[in-house]
């Protein structure tokens, strides 16, 4: 991954070059962009100092690796006017439902082809990146996209036919998340919290207990049970949970995600 093209810096593929680039992954001289809109395309450039391009073949031809990073109902029309010019390069595909077996067709025969699903949180080098078994890149060059990705945080390898549910925890949980710090927070801001500070308690509460998870790898039953004292005050918060359902309307919303078609 010498000479990296986005095609696409919206709001994923923005967070994907800034974490390359402020991570180390890439030098900011050896990427490039093209999106549609040229002043909002050099605005998102300019602080990461990477190239703005004004055509997607100008970027795909400074690049030995692409990645498409536009939405869904827009992709096959880009690689349709592509065509031959990805012929030869390594194409990672961040675009939802375009995996593998979706994207091979659509492209030259010798390029080569990798999905992945990304989240936001890749943007502050602490993602979940999600990388298809399935694909056709050169065993070396995807251990060297597979290493440069790990900038943005946790690199995780799924079969296709999990892809699906790996991407709606990990790539809609962000929103989920951020729903749960809101929500927290503004219970500290109802009983006197400035807003700042119950925002940074709520997320930094959420942080920690995650790493704590990841760390202790303690069942997360056991990690609430902990702070769960016999007649205490967190049982009844837990109780006015499990009223609200929280834990089922968790497991919805991750239903309403999959029942989705792309």
């Amino acid at each position: 991954m010498k000479k990296l093209a986005f095609i696409g810096l919206g709001n994923m593929g923005g967070a994907i070059a800034s974490g390359l680039v402020a991570g180390g992954a890439v030098a900011a001289e050896d990427v490039c962009a093209y999106a549609p809109h040229w002043d909002k395309l050099r605005a998102a450039c300019e602080p990461l100092g990477i190239r703005p391009c004004h055509g997607a073949a100008e970027a795909v031809k400074l690049a030995d690796t692409v990645l498409l990073a536009v939405k869904p109902y827009v992709i096959e029309g880009v690689l349709a006017e592509l065509g031959e010019a990805l012929a030869g390069k390594a194409v990672i595909s961040v675009a939802l439902g375009y995996d593998c077996a979706r994207l091979r067709p659509l492209l030259p025969e010798t390029a080569r082809v990798q999905f992945v699903m990304p989240n936001t949180p890749a943007l502050v080098g602490a993602g979940v990146l999600l990388f298809e078994q399935e694909n056709t890149l050169e065993a070396g060059e995807r251990a060297e996209i597979m290493e440069k990705f790990a900038a943005l945080g946790e690199v995780m390898e799924l079969p296709s036919h999990l892809m699906g549910i790996g991407g709606a925890v990990s790539g809609c949980g962000p929103a989920f998340c951020a729903m749960v710090i809101e929500a927290l927070a503004d219970a500290g801001v109802k009983y006197g919290l400035p807003r700042p500070t119950a925002y940074r308690l709520a997320s930094q509460t959420l942080a920690g207990t995650g790493k704590m998870q990841l760390e202790t790898n303690q069942h997360p039953g056991a990690i609430k049970d902990g702070v769960c004292s016999p007649g205490g005050t967190t049982i009844r918060g837990v109780e006015a949970l499990e009223r609200a359902g929280m834990r089922a309307a968790l497991m919805d919303a991750v239903r309403a995600v999959m029942e989705k078609k792309v």
